[in-house]
């Protein structure tokens, strides 16, 4: 059982180790409670690619750091009907289906950018929007400060844990 991590740099203004951020969402995943099949997309964008994001989805203009698409709810069960999936004669038994989380969709260039606003690495900040990302994934949110405090905390945790980061 295992969490496919489908990552994907699709920008060209900054290098980015897909295996690096792959390993801290697969972290952040576990130690948030993610088991069995499970899939996430990681994908680093260019700023107008994030800006039609946020405008489609948010609502927002402008290019953003970080876009979480969480996949809510449960697929329809899918096969034939009246029995709605189960297996006719001589089929094999069904595999399990992987839990399918959602994407993370990553801006570089803005991170660059708030790298410097926020005095630390590119790469630091880079972790965090994966570790942000992921937590979006999972339901947790920032609209209060009590929550924001919450996932903050989180992860700082999450970072202690699953990155060694170029600053302190």
């Amino acid at each position: 059982m295992t969490i496919d991590i489908y990552a994907a740099d699709e920008q060209h203004d900054y290098l980015v180790d897909l295996e690096r951020w792959v390993a801290l969402a697969n972290g952040a995943l576990v130690d948030e409670g993610v088991r069995g099949l499970a899939e996430v997309s990681l994908i680093f964008s260019d700023e107008a690619t994030i800006a039609s994001l946020n405008q489609q989805f948010m609502g927002k203009q402008g290019p953003t750091d970080v876009l979480s698409f969480p996949i809510e709810g449960e697929a329809d069960p899918t096969g034939r009907v009246p029995d709605a999936g189960g297996t006719g004669p001589g089929e094999p038994p069904a595999q399990e289906i992987p839990q399918l989380i959602g994407d993370i969709v990553i801006c570089p260039s803005v991170a660059a950018r708030n790298a410097v606003e926020h005095e630390c690495t590119f790469e630091d900040e880079i972790a965090l929007l994966v570790v942000h990302g992921v937590l979006h994934l999972l339901g947790w949110d920032h609209m209060v400060d009590e929550e924001a405090e919450r996932m903050e905390a989180r992860e700082r945790e999450l970072l202690g844990r699953h990155y060694q980061g170029t600053s302190s």
